[in-house]
């Protein structure tokens, strides 16, 4: 089955710029653009690179059929040169970034870009709203799940987003650390695991709370969880047990006082003889719930809006921009915009992560048209994604969540502070 088309998920200005080009001969520069985030939401030490995969595959699908061609032909968008340009349209370019998964910090060159301009300026919008999004959603997950420890986040926020917001936002949540989705379009398209089952509603369906649980424990088995707390929760723990036996998998609360209500579900349980069901916990979870509940008696936790929300901060706030172009005698130069407050960096960057002799992240190194050098403890963080327009990288959630893992694992403790600070590392860019 045919994919569709991404080539639509674009700005108009981008089209327009192209015809512009394409007319006095520009549109074919060598040209480098490059992705990166200026600062970090407030108080964040560290961001989370996410929606590498899902640009790479979309980039796959980024081609001008004739229903995109008659579109922008009946709107008098683009000339007809410009149009037969589009209709022909595949990137052939080379594309370098961190690796999914990946920590980042300001400035950062997330994505580089390398190819003509024509080929590349048309990509802005399409690279930007999947990392901006995917981005912000994975820095927040993971500040979650570095203040839940060992205990298993699971992401549950489809109701609070759009629907496709929903399944990205999974993706990314599950790379950053998260052990499971609810969402089954996600769970299926990127191969999660999902999970889910009961709500309210099914409590209240029954005429008495006792009938729905021995309902549920019928048709799913005792290991199954049961919500305990539509009327009293106290009662709810007793005709769980009663219902599921002590071998009940798990009760979840969901409203009230989540740390006296873990500890007095949790006494409750042992005392009925339940020592080994667990306690999940939801009900508008955020990275600083979590935190005030690492001294509760609590399995897991269930999070929704505050993740798929970026929990504060839903975008990335990435950035697109052009630096270096070819100039009239073939070489490629460095150019940038020069405005105070929204300044970039000209040249093409090389990225290495020093560390120190035990392996721990102490400086971000950019280099600008030069590879900073290894002083033997380092990690290059460039790594290729396309090349000469073919896709060579991994697009697949379990890879990025592996590389998230290790990337965290090598920050300075003080990254995983919830307080309010800088970034974790500084980024130094050297001199070319």
């Amino acid at each position: 089955m045919t994919s569709p088309s991404t080539a639509l998920f674009t700005d108009r200005y981008e089209l327009t710029m192209l015809q512009a080009a394409l007319a006095t001969g520009d549109a074919h520069r060598r040209c480098v653009f490059e992705a990166f985030a200026r600062r970090l939401p407030s108080g964040r030490r560290y961001g989370v690179v996410a929606g590498t995969g899902r640009f790479l595959q979309a980039l796959a699908d980024f081609r001008f059929t004739s229903a995109e061609i008659d579109f922008l032909a009946e709107q008098a968008i683009v000339d007809a040169q410009t149009r037969d340009f589009l209709a022909d349209y595949r990137f052939t370019g080379d594309i370098w970034g961190y690796a999914e998964g990946e920590c980042y910090f300001p400035g950062s060159p997330v994505l580089v870009v390398e190819s003509t301009f024509a080929e590349a300026v048309v990509l802005e919008t399409l690279v930007l709203s999947i990392l901006n999004h995917d981005s912000a959603v994975a820095s927040a997950a993971s500040r979650m799940t570095a203040a839940a420890g060992s205990r298993p986040c699971v992401e549950m926020g489809s109701r609070r987003t759009h629907e496709e917001s929903a399944v990205a936002a999974a993706r990314a949540a599950y790379i950053a650390g998260f052990s499971a989705t609810s969402n089954l379009e996600s769970a299926r398209r990127h191969r999660l695991p999902a999970v889910g089952t009961s709500a309210h509603a099914f409590t209240l369906l029954h005429d008495d709370e006792g009938d729905a649980f021995a309902s549920q424990v019928a048709s799913l088995g005792p290991s199954t969880t049961l919500l305990v707390d539509t009327y009293d929760i106290a009662t709810g723990v007793e005709r769980a047990v009663r219902a599921a036996g002590p071998g009940l998998g798990a009760v979840r609360l969901d409203s009230g006082d989540l740390l006296s209500g873990a500890a007095d579900v949790r006494t409750q349980l042992d005392e009925l003889g339940a020592t080994e069901t667990q306690i999940v916990v939801t009900s508008d979870l955020d990275e600083y719930a979590i935190a005030a509940l690492q001294s509760a008696p609590v399995d897991s936790y269930g999070v929704g809006t505050r993740v798929v929300t970026g929990s504060g901060a839903p975008t990335a706030e990435m950035v697109y921009k052009l630096v270096s172009r070819q100039n009239a005698d073939g070489a490629l130069v460095p150019v940038a915009k020069a405005s105070t407050d929204k300044r970039s960096v000209g040249g093409r960057k090389y990225a290495l992560r020093r560390r120190n002799s035990t392996g721990v992240a102490q400086e971000e190194l950019v280099g600008i048209d030069r590879r900073p050098e290894d002083d033997g403890d380092d990690r290059e963080l460039m790594v290729p994604l396309v090349r000469s327009g073919s896709v060579v990288s991994a697009t697949d959630a379990d890879t990025a969540r592996e590389r998230h893992a290790a990337s965290r694992a090598e920050l300075p403790t003080r990254a995983l502070r919830l307080s309010q600070g800088d970034p974790a590392i500084e980024t130094t860019f050297l001199d070319p």
